[in-house]
């Protein structure tokens, strides 16, 4: 059986963004575990309109190329993890659009959640972000990363530079998202 496939998603797209330096990070993470093919995928990249298809995404009778293009992506993995930001209290509408555009891609897999921010560290898009999931079908690990005052992280190159107790809470979620992944993997099988 191959290894199953891991996406690490950017969910903030705006000019400046550093959530791409801690999805870089949990990549390296990813890798270094060594139970995924690890990709990153930048919703900035994706660059996905406000959702513009005529047909429910349960039917998956995509009109735009964007969104084959998006659905073939999603469909390619066996887990996620969503690296988001707080914006107002909750996840970034990049990433809930990019969520709203599929529906059957995402079902019976698992994700972690690693969230930044100031002094909440992101944990209330983390809590938003929970139920968009759980109605995708997509089980999130319990285990997650939680990233306060992330500014303090990142050295002169914008480069995310963990503590010891982030690296342990990402081996941590790695090592559940593993545990789940073969479960959901069979279940998807069915």
């Amino acid at each position: 059986m191959s290894q199953p496939v891991l996406q690490v998603i950017a969910a903030s797209t705006r000019p400046g963004r550093k959530g791409l330096a801690v999805a870089r990070w949990i990549a390296h993470q990813a890798e270094q575990h060594g139970g995924f093919a690890v990709e990153v995928v930048d919703l900035a990249e994706v660059g996905l309109p406000v959702y513009d298809e005529p047909n429910h995404p349960r039917l998956q009778q995509y009109t735009q190329q964007h969104t084959k293009d998006w659905s073939a992506t999603v469909s390619r993995a066996d887990a996620f993890v969503f690296v988001t930001p707080e914006y107002n209290h909750s996840l970034p509408g990049s990433l809930k659009n990019a969520l709203d555009y599929l529906h059957a891609e995402w079902a019976d897999k698992a994700a972690g959640i690693v969230s930044y921010g100031g002094v909440s560290a992101g944990l209330r898009a983390a809590t938003a972000l929970k139920p968009v999931l759980a109605a995708l079908r997509v089980v999130p690990a319990v285990e997650a990363v939680s990233i306060p005052f992330f500014a303090q992280f990142l050295d002169e190159d914008d480069e995310f530079v963990p503590n010891t107790e982030l690296e342990i809470g990402a081996k941590a979620m790695l090592e559940e998202l593993q545990r789940l992944t073969g479960a959901l993997r069979t279940l998807r099988g069915a």
